[in-house]
């Protein structure tokens, strides 16, 4: 928004901003923040930072845990949802040294660093993203887990289960599975989607379309236009926040969780990917395979062979592996096609033109730190070109059929996404190496997200379940 520290407190002052808040992205992909008065918005914080304590995000540890951020002015924006005028920005993190130097594990380096190596790699010099986000807004949401209760309780009145509930039901309630495209009145939830996408166009975020998803029981998707790969994390962490505010405003609390319902669509964060050389589309062939370059080709294959070590960071959540199951329109195969939403990589039909030419990575999920997901895919991509990995020759398609569909010693020939995060978790110890090229992400940060993740995995294998009552409390 900015580019100087004049241009930004002549907005202030223009504006009566009385607070300035500066968020950070933690190691899971939350953002944390802490906020000063405009009186101590001076300009040596620019340049001197703000102390905090590094060992809370999950990047430090306590004996050595003292960092600073520096704020970014470019990515400024008013805060719609605080009562006090605010001016809010993203910080970055370093470590205090003489002079001060960028933290390697922070989430904005290594999407940084990644960039850098894109063109280090004379490959191309641009990457542009365009995430798809899915997600439900619930009217009531509850959960506990303590040692003589277990469970969770969710409600929203446009659900199936409450067409015979409660006076006045006016009706108009959405089938399982019934609400793709779906108009109002059923569509209850279509003004305030409208207006997360208002606010958020305010704030810079492009938006393509928003509707109502498959998910019966409020589950939406705005889907924003193309942009760089720090530049569409720092706005993937600002369509969530302003999403759950929004909702949260209105008396409402909206989730990314990958499978909130036993039996509905699950939410994804499909990621539309192509590659750019001086403003150039490197994606598209008119005589390849469905228009695609050996490039393309060669960047998909890269993605499909590192694809279950891909999932530690594009799929970090136990709950992930729940919508990652046959039967929806999520994918579990490891495999690439055209129009085929059943596949792990999916090149959209009715993108023909040069400049519209890419293709859709299915799996992930928006539990995902954007920073690291959207690094990691590219730097399989990367290797896929690197070494002329060709998906069509080491058997990963093109599987222009419903793959469920498939007879089942077919399907064995086809390899399989993870089932579990312990699964992707094991992929990932074992194929690291493309990940760190040029330094991208650094041997300890893998180390750390692993061990945060199976501590994770392991708090779930530890708890009972509540199904497990009805299998097995009589046996």
């Amino acid at each position: 928004m900015f580019e100087s520290f004049e241009q930004a407190r002549a907005y202030c002052n223009d504006h009566g901003i009385q607070m300035v808040d500066f968020k950070t992205i933690d190691l899971t992909g939350r953002w944390r923040h802490v906020t000063i008065p405009i009186g101590r918005f001076t300009r040596d914080i620019l340049e001197d930072g703000i102390g905090f304590d590094g060992s809370n995000y999950g990047f430090a540890p306590v004996e050595k845990s003292d960092m600073i951020f520096i704020p970014d002015l470019s990515t400024a924006i008013l805060d719609p949802f605080v009562q006090v005028p605010t001016l809010s920005m993203i910080g970055d993190v370093f470590v205090i040294d003489t002079p001060n130097r960028r933290f390697e594990q922070d989430p904005r380096a290594v999407a940084t660093k990644a960039e850098e190596y894109l063109k280090s790699t004379g490959i191309a010099d641009e990457i542009r993203i365009g995430p798809e986000f899915e997600f439900y807004v619930f009217d009531h949401v509850s959960h506990q887990v303590k040692p003589q209760i277990s469970g969770y309780e969710i409600d929203v009145t446009q659900a199936e289960w409450n067409s015979g509930e409660g006076y006045p039901n006016l009706g108009y309630k959405i089938p399982v599975k019934s609400g793709y495209h779906i108009t109002p009145p059923m569509d209850v939830l279509y003004d305030l989607r409208s207006r997360m996408c208002m606010i958020l166009e305010e704030r810079n975020v492009a938006i393509k379309y928003h509707h109502h998803e498959v998910g019966g029981p409020g589950q939406m998707e705005i889907e924003v236009e193309f942009g760089g790969l720090r530049e569409m994390a720092d706005k993937t962490m600002l369509v969530k926040y302003v999403v759950k505010n929004a909702a949260f405003a209105e008396g409402k609390t909206a989730t990314f969780m990958p499978k909130p319902i036993l039996g509905e669509a699950g939410s994804g964060m499909h990621i539309h990917i192509h590659l750019f050389k001086e403003g150039k589309p490197l994606f598209f062939n008119a005589d390849g395979y469905s228009g695609l370059s050996q490039s393309a080709l060669h960047f998909i294959g890269g993605i499909l062979h590192h694809c279950p070590a891909l999932c530690g960071f594009t799929n970090p959540s136990t709950n992930s592996y729940k919508r990652l199951v046959p039967g929806y329109e999520a994918p579990v195969s490891i495999c690439f096609a055209t129009a085929n939403r059943s596949a792990v990589i999916r090149i959209p039909a009715y993108a023909k033109s040069p400049g519209q030419k890419r293709f859709e990575f299915r799996s992930s999920d928006a539990t995902c730190n954007p920073y690291y997901a959207y690094a990691a895919i590219l730097m399989a991509g990367l290797d896929g070109i690197e070494n002329r990995i060709d998906p069509i020759q080491t058997g990963f398609g093109p599987y222009d059929v419903n793959l469920y569909n498939l007879p089942k010693e077919e399907q064995a020939r086809i390899k399989c996404l993870p089932t579990s995060l312990d699964e992707a978790l094991d992929a990932l110890e074992r194929d690291n190496e493309f990940l760190q090229k040029g330094g991208v992400f650094p041997q300890r940060l893998i180390e750390i997200w692993i061990e945060k993740k199976r501590q994770e995995a392991q708090q779930l294998k530890l708890t009972p379940h509540p199904l497990e009552f009805g299998l097995y409390y009589d046996l």
